[in-house]
């Protein structure tokens, strides 16, 4: 299983610390499969620099979707997309 490191934004930080966040929307331009490691590590945009705080986290599951996998490119360019966590 490989360990993938990512950065992240102080606020997403700070919801999957919390528990409420428990989900990552990512451009797949890296490999990531279930059973892996995420290390959530968190970056300071302004500071353009590592806080060093990270988070560990063991991918349960991976979706990964083209645009037009539902035949509306047009509209998700348009709208945008939710992910939605229960």
């Amino acid at each position: 299983m490989a360990v993938v490191k990512k950065k992240i934004w102080p606020r997403f930080f700070n919801l999957v610390e919390s528990g409420k966040k428990r989900f990552e929307l990512r451009l797949a331009d890296f490999s990531i499969k279930e059973g892996d490691t995420l290390v959530l590590e968190e970056w300071d945009p302004v500071k353009k620099q590592p806080t060093g705080r990270k988070i560990t986290k063991k991918v349960d599951y991976v979706l990964k979707f083209d645009l037009d996998d539902f035949g509306q490119k047009k509209e998700i360019i348009k709208d945008g997309l939710y992910v939605i966590q229960f």
